[in-house]
């Protein structure tokens, strides 16, 4: 038979049950096996229940010198009791230096006393209970995170003015810098907000015009990771100018706020419209060459392309590359039968090969093909190829070299660009 004898507003905060005529606090506390939390139960004594019910400081500095015993024992063992009980008295009952003094002997959970609103002040400088003063039975998680992010960024030497944190919160990023930025303009000071908004001005300026496209040959969604880097290098550059005053902190979440923003526009593009807006639109009305067109992948997949099409080749092939595309299939073929001419590109290479049939195969022998290789300058470059392709066949391309029909002589040029 268990009776519940004590309880706080906090459903974590340990609870104080009768469990066959004896008391004992109960707390949960990790997780089992199966991922369920685990709860564990500890011999009281009465003089303890009384300052476990007047004293909300003592019951939480209780609370977090149990909480690594209770990670000690983890998925499956038993909470050492006679530690626990050790901790009884020298918390609960103590005069306040000893209880200071413990607590520079022992392991505790300093992230559960701030977020029940510890002074943190107090708590580096050792004074645990006077840190707990203004401790409350709710609890603030958030606080909590916002503490050990500061702590990481003081191991590395950084030190936030009270504008860096508010680009920070106005970013979402003061916990956790890998998150994916966004405006929070409610997160922020009122009375810092303005001074927020001017350096946000300042990124935006700074990038107008620049777009991030996408980069497909790391699927539909993937962008070009040359254009962000770009955005990233012209924003951090106008707001440490404009901005001298400002951590590294703050100026990379604002670049990151612009390239993210810049690349979710991308991604929610149509194909075609992404051609147009990287400049790479094809008209394919009037004299246009190209009636068919064959899209094949190193699987063996392939797709078909008419001039009656309501969409461009290129951005139907650019689609297929972003719907096959894999660290396995890396060769992509546009091919013209009728002209009788094709490219490949080779993704995992950064390079191109331009195919040309110079006799047909007759009376059972193999067709004769030019084969003539280029190296290729990112997506960027993929692009502006297709496109000549598409418009004007092998032909067009000529103006994109140098073409080199020599093997030897090509993987020569590929070893020196890697090399450098």
């Amino acid at each position: 038979m268990r009776d519940t004898v004590f309880t706080r507003m906090s459903g974590w905060i340990p609870n104080v049950i009768r469990e066959g005529g004896e008391l004992k606090l109960m707390l949960a506390a990790g997780a089992d096996a199966n991922h369920e939390p685990r709860t564990f139960t500890f011999s009281i004594g009465e003089a303890h229940l009384a300052v476990i019910r007047e004293d909300l400081a003592r019951h939480l500095l209780l609370w977090s010198a149990v909480l690594p015993l209770c990670d000690d024992a983890g998925t499956r063992g038993r909470l050492d009791e006679n530690a626990a009980v050790a901790l009884l008295d020298p918390i609960l009952l103590a005069a306040p230096a000893d209880v200071d003094a413990l607590f520079q002997r022992i392991r505790w959970d300093r992230s559960r006393l701030i977020a029940h609103g510890a002074d943190t002040g107090l708590l580096e400088r050792g004074r645990v209970c006077a840190a707990m003063r203004a401790a409350t039975e709710t609890s603030n998680g958030r606080r909590a995170q916002e503490y050990r992010a500061d702590r990481r960024r003081a191991e590395r030497g950084a030190v936030l003015g009270p504008l860096d944190a508010a680009i920070l919160r106005y970013t979402g990023q003061y916990v956790h810098g890998a998150t994916v930025p966004r405006r929070l303009p409610d997160a922020v000071d009122p009375a810092l907000l303005p001074e927020v908004v001017r350096v946000i001005a300042t990124a935006e300026q700074a990038c107008a015009g620049m777009r991030i496209s996408r980069d497909p040959r790391r699927g539909n969604r993937a962008t070009d990771r040359r254009d962000w880097g770009r955005m990233e290098t012209t924003v951090e550059a106008a707001v440490r100018r404009a901005h001298p005053e400002l951590v590294d902190d703050a100026v990379r979440t604002v670049s990151f706020l612009m390239c993210s923003e810049a690349a979710d526009r991308s991604r929610s593009t149509p194909m075609e419209d992404d051609e147009e807006a990287a400049g790479h639109r094809v008209d394919f009305g009037g004299g246009a060459r190209k009636t068919v067109l064959s899209f094949t992948d190193d699987k063996g997949a392939e797709k078909k392309w008419l001039r009656e099409s309501s969409r461009t080749a290129a951005a139907e092939f650019w689609e297929f590359v972003g719907d096959r595309s894999a660290g396995d299939n890396e060769v992509f073929t546009i091919e013209d039968e009728e002209m009788g001419e094709g490219i490949q590109l080779h993704f995992y290479a950064d390079s191109i090969a331009r195919i040309t049939t110079l006799r047909e195969g007759e009376g059972g022998s193999d067709p004769e093909y030019r084969v003539e290789y280029s190296l290729v300058d990112g997506i960027g470059g993929y692009r502006n190829l297709v496109s000549a392709f598409v418009r004007g066949g092998c032909a067009a391309l000529e103006q994109h070299g140098p073409w080199m029909s020599d093997v030897a002589e090509f993987e020569r040029a590929r070893r020196r660009r890697d090399a450098r």
